[in-house]
């Protein structure tokens, strides 16, 4: 039954809850999959798997090491992440399951020092955009938030219609609204559904949904 479940999982090929992982040999590179699956929906990584589904193994202590070390020392704060050990066809598959973040972001040390969050979309770990961070910063928030429709708003709302699908400093541009006031903004139409992102060639749009 675990050898199915594995060639299961396997079977799905990589998108937006799982990714395939040759070997493990840099806990900072592996942080932004833990950090895109935490912000996100969670995920799996399945280390020991080539990227077209065969098998080529690994070993399980040290592979396992490393994941915990990605997901403690390379994430702040630390992420939540569960191991279980496969063997199949004579090699061991290990399967790290993270959880979505109660509290987000989670972001990961990059090679120049910096902490980035990233998020995943599709089989693809892009770094969350400001909106996104206004977002999750929001949902936090103590007491809510409610939706203002004021001057700026409308400025806003009325940029996104003309042409569809901005970039952020486009919604700026476009609408005469400063940079911070338009992420806030757009951050509150994302969550209440009245806009919504889109990633295109590594950039993210925006788009009204009315």
């Amino acid at each position: 039954m675990r050898k199915h479940y594995l060639q299961r999982l396997i079977d799905e090929g990589e998108h937006q809850r799982q990714d395939f992982k040759y070997k493990v040999t840099d806990a900072a590179k592996l942080a932004k999959s833990v950090s895109a699956f935490a912000n996100t929906d969670g995920g799996r990584l399945l280390v020991g798997v080539r990227d077209d589904g065969h098998l080529s193994g690994v070993r399980s202590e040290e592979e396992t090491y490393m994941l915990q070390r990605a997901a403690s020392d390379y994430c702040r704060p630390a992420a939540d992440i569960a191991f279980e050990t496969f063997v199949a066809e004579g090699r061991t598959i290990v399967v790290a399951t993270v959880p979505e973040a109660g509290r987000k972001p989670v972001r990961a040390l990059c090679d120049n020092g910096r902490w980035r969050a990233y998020i995943r979309v599709a089989d693809e770990n892009i770094v969350a955009s400001p909106v996104h961070l206004r977002l999750w910063r929001d949902e936090q928030a103590p007491g809510g938030l409610l939706v203002s429709i004021g001057d700026e708003e409308r400025q806003v709302m009325q940029a996104l219609g003309e042409p569809p699908g901005l970039t952020l400093k486009q919604v700026v541009r476009t609408s005469g609204v400063s940079y911070h006031r338009t992420v806030a903004i757009l951050a509150r139409l994302v969550r209440f559904g009245l806009a919504c992102c889109h990633l295109s060639e590594h950039q993210f749009s925006f788009y009204n949904e009315y």
